[in-house]
């Protein structure tokens, strides 16, 4: 259930409101259709309903604002343009991503995939999905959490007639499970095909808001239907005789149909009688009806056979007696297990059994009778019903009762999205092998200490290669995540959360410390096979991991902040080679100043506080991060993290919920 009570976009600088006013109801068990010209304010209201953008008026889901839905993923499935997905990632890979963020099991990434017909190109780069493939793909990231509420805008928009007849199918079988879909459209003809009521807007405004019934009858345009086997010399006659006279017009349809708009059967029968045109159909029709055999739906996007379990029949049926069908949906509730609730009497045998999703805790049934008109009454009304799918794609199974997401979410989503494209990889072994080779040329020239030598930090790079691989990984963490949000719908900048942060910075860390120690294996075993004794000893690996590890760690976490601050990558980077290049010669002249003379003798200071009596492996630790931070860099490092994670503070409090 959908209730929007007021929606008012904010204003534009003495500019009329995107949407004024708006208030409607979209009900459990139906098809609602937001329907409007370009412009009218339909993807403004559905994002006021959605909080991500500001205005007036209250969006209630169930009975709830979406600010107090505890798990939203789970119980609101959108669609608002394009998948924001990185073009390299896979499907799966997608989906198993915002599965991690959902709280939703891996293998529902699979089941939705089967239900969109995606699952033989699970493993397809999403760069090379057509726009067919992005709408099924979008759909199956709607349906991964078992939603009882669709909100879908223009779903159908640049697809095929056989993408839109499957698109309808499955919305349609949805609905009949008691789920509630709001979409948003522009096409009055798909609408009576597909919808159960008409919201229809202009300029921001609720202009009507009616069944479907009543609103082909009263907003579509009738029309006079004539078949001839001289359709073209009819529509040249009809369209020469109204031309001057009256607003008529006259479309040519395909094979021998001609439809006329604004006239009537009486006065084209007599036009084709006097020029003695065969008609072997004349009548007033309401609505376009298109091809009277349309091509079936295309049920698969992969090519894959459709399982005979997989196409089950149209649950409306023609029928001379009305039938009632009582249909149940709800999301389930966390901690409490899905059961199916039995009708109270068996429905008849024209129509599909009751399907009921229902949890503990959360009952919200809702029941919708179904009226199957006779074969008369649906000659008479917008061609749409006759125009629906024989056969719909059957829907994923309920989701099991699953526990809440937790606090861990942020490390299992960051882990996929991180593992998920081959970037992340592509820097580290670009930063080993720079380090192998900046390795063996300091072995080879005799240089020292070996702690230098292992990491490959030669005197003229300002950082070694596993910690500018490390600021970089960091940098791409935020960067990529604004770019592609896929955890916030309509392409919006994702909001800057300290459970998201925390999450990348613990998975860029771990990416860190991997990667020195990578490094300094790859080195020390390289250089002994190369130059024998004269390598650096097993002995030296501890030292050298201790020297470079806190160092790299800091620069992905300065990349992973100034990312997040300034929402772009490249800015990230740039505030990581900022440190050695301009922060720490800054604060080095600093010290030299006069200024700096109060803070003699510091790293002694900070030295001698590494003699406390603690155990052996933090005593190490302590004094190589003593040493690191009693130089220059560390300094600049520090002051750039804390600046930094300031920042990130300040504008995470003023970019909450609206």
């Amino acid at each position: 259930m959908i209730q929007a009570i007021g929606l008012t976009t904010a204003s534009r600088r003495g500019r009329p409101p995107a949407v004024d006013d708006l208030t409607f109801e979209a009900r459990p068990g139906g098809i609602t259709a937001l329907l409007g010209p370009p412009g009218a304010g339909k993807s403004a209201a559905l994002r006021l309903m959605l909080q991500l953008s500001p205005g007036r008026g209250v969006a209630l889901f169930r009975g709830r604002p979406l600010s107090r839905v505890p798990h939203p993923q789970r119980e609101i499935g959108t669609l608002l343009g394009d998948v924001p997905g990185h073009p390299y990632r896979s499907a799966r890979g997608q989906l198993r991503m915002l599965a991690a963020a959902a709280g939703v099991p891996a293998a529902r990434a699979d089941e939705v995939l089967e239900v969109v017909g995606l699952s033989g190109l699970a493993d397809q780069r999403l760069g090379r999905f057509s726009r067919g493939m992005d709408r099924r793909l979008g759909l199956a990231a709607a349906l991964l959490g078992d939603p009882h509420t669709l909100v879908l805008d223009e779903p159908d928009s640049g697809l095929s007639p056989r993408e839109r007849a499957w698109l309808h199918g499955l919305l349609r079988g949805y609905a009949e499970q008691g789920g509630a879909v709001l979409l948003a459209t522009t096409d009055p003809m798909e609408t009576a095909r597909v919808a159960d009521r008409v919201v229809s807007m202009d300029a921001g405004r609720l202009i009507a808001d009616q069944r479907v019934d009543d609103f082909a009858r009263t907003r579509l345009r009738p029309r006079v239907a004539v078949r001839t086997p001289h359709a073209e010399r009819l529509a040249a006659v009809l369209h020469q005789r109204f031309r001057a006279t009256e607003p008529v017009e006259v479309v040519l349809e395909s094979g021998n149909r001609v439809s006329v708009y604004g006239g009537d059967p009486a006065t084209v029968g007599e036009i084709a009688h006097q020029h003695r045109i065969v008609v072997h159909q004349l009548a007033d029709e309401i609505g376009d009806v298109g091809d009277r055999s349309p091509a079936g739906p295309l049920l698969r996007a992969d090519g894959r056979v459709v399982p005979a379990q997989e196409a089950r029949p149209a649950a409306v049926s023609v029928d001379s007696a009305p039938a009632t069908v009582s249909l149940a949906r709800t999301a389930p509730a966390p901690g409490a297990a899905a059961s199916a609730a039995p009708p109270s009497s068996p429905p008849p045998s024209s129509a599909p059994p009751a399907i009921a999703n229902s949890a503990a805790g959360t009952p919200d049934a809702v029941t919708r009778p179904l009226q199957v008109a006779s074969v008369a009454s649906k000659a008479l009304e917008v061609g749409a019903r006759a125009g629906r799918p024989a056969v719909r794609p059957a829907l994923p199974p309920p989701l099991p009762a699953v526990s809440p997401s937790g606090p861990s979410w942020p490390l299992r989503y960051e882990l996929r999205r991180w593992a998920g494209v081959y970037t992340s990889w592509l820097v580290m072994g670009t930063a080993l092998l720079a380090g192998l080779l900046v390795a063996v040329v300091l072995a080879s020239a005799g240089s020292w200490p070996a702690e230098r030598v292992l990491t490959g930090w030669a005197e003229p790079l300002p950082l070694p290669p596993v910690a500018m691989a490390a600021g970089l990984l960091g940098a791409l963490a935020f960067g990529q995540e604004f770019r592609y949000p896929a955890l916030a719908p309509a392409c919006v900048p994702v909001p800057r959360r300290l459970s998201l942060l925390i999450g990348k910075a613990l998975i860029s860390a771990g990416a860190s410390l991997s990667l020195c120690v990578a490094a300094i294996a790859l080195n020390s075993v390289s250089l002994t096979l190369l130059l024998g004794v004269r390598g650096p000893t097993p002995e030296s690996w501890g030292a050298a991991f201790q020297s470079v590890a806190a160092l790299s760690v800091g620069c992905a976490w300065a990349g992973l902040l100034a990312a997040g601050v300034f929402r772009s990558g490249l800015v990230g980077l740039a505030a990581v080679a900022a440190v050695p290049l301009v922060l720490a010669p800054a604060l080095r002249a600093a010290l030299d100043s006069p200024f700096g003379r109060a803070l003699d003798g510091l790293p002694e200071r900070l030295g001698a506080m590494s003699t406390l009596p603690v155990a052996s492996e933090l005593d190490r630790w302590l004094s190589a991060s003593v040493r690191l931070a009693s130089q220059p860099i560390g300094w600049a490092l520090a002051v750039s993290l804390a600046l930094l994670l300031c920042g990130y503070a300040v504008l995470s409090l003023r970019g909450g919920p609206r």
